[in-house]
């Protein structure tokens, strides 16, 4: 069904449609030593500790809408955090059309819209491999929601919350909700990628990769860096401290991690191959 912003369903009651948004994130970097290791993961734990992800998350509510029922926040030893916000349906502020295109969503802006029945998780997992001098942050973030409005319009703002490498992120809308002439609605808006929800500038910066079931509502997107700074995975010291040699070692490490993480399966070689 194809709606414009003037063309408003009129309902049967409230709207029963869920909408989730899973985004996956991978931050890496290389460390080398032990001591490395451990000022890397106290780092992370410092700069993603409960008490910011709970800042993260209740713009996220701010952006989709809602009001912020109840926090539930740990920070986990000896590494990693969880936050959980229930939300309910929020006051309306402003119905703007952009809600109903794939675009982008504020950076974050005042609350838009309304839902209820809703919740937004996040959980971090800060690891490291034993051997080849590679840690890991991961942060997995989810919003679900009932309601106008996509739970998509926070990922712009999700985006620029974390460092990240390597991003997935899932889209699915489930369940079906009533037009006041009893028929079955099983989706409230155009999509064709969530692509269209990220900024140029972002998209310009990763390889994507799309997987969608159209007839099921299911969209999939996968994202990874095209390039980087070796500086900026390098923790303690800088690239002018390593050999040429050194400095394509740690390249190639970090690439393939990259790419294991971003094809989902373990390469000796360094490229997806076939199994």
């Amino acid at each position: 069904m194809v709606l414009t912003p003037e063309q408003r369903v009129t309902l049967h009651g409230f709207n029963n449609l869920t909408k989730s948004l899973s985004f996956n994130m991978y931050d890496i970097c290389f460390t080398e030593t032990k001591e490395e290791r451990e000022a890397y993961l106290e780092y992370i734990d410092e700069q993603y500790n409960s008490d910011r992800l709970k800042k993260i998350l209740k713009h996220v509510a701010d952006i989709i809408g809602a009001h912020v029922l109840n926090v539930a926040q740990q920070d986990y030893v000896p590494q990693g955090a969880s936050v959980t916000v229930l939300v309910s349906e929020g006051p309306i502020v402003e119905v703007p059309n952009e809600a109903y295109h794939e675009s982008p969503g504020p950076l974050p802006e005042s609350v838009v819209l309304q839902l209820d029945k809703s919740h937004i998780t996040v959980h971090t997992y800060p690891e490291y491999h034993p051997d080849e001098g590679i840690s890991t942050f991961r942060a997995d973030i989810d919003v679900s929601t009932c309601g106008e409005i996509s739970p998509l319009k926070a990922l712009n703002y999700l985006i620029h919350s974390f460092d990240t490498d390597i991003m997935t992120i899932d889209y699915r809308v489930r369940g079906f909700t009533r037009d006041i002439h009893g028929h079955k609605l099983f989706i409230d808006h155009d999509i064709s990628s969530i692509q269209n929800y990220i900024p140029d500038e972002v998209k310009e910066e990763f390889d994507m990769i799309d997987v969608n079931v159209y007839q099921e509502n299911i969209f999939h997107t996968k994202c990874k860096l095209k390039q980087f700074d070796l500086n900026n995975y390098l923790f303690g010291y800088t690239k002018d401290k390593l050999t040429q040699e050194q400095q394509a070692e740690i390249t190639e490490r970090l690439t393939l991690e990259m790419d294991e993480i971003f094809y989902g399966k373990n390469m000796s070689n360094g490229s997806p191959g076939v199994n």
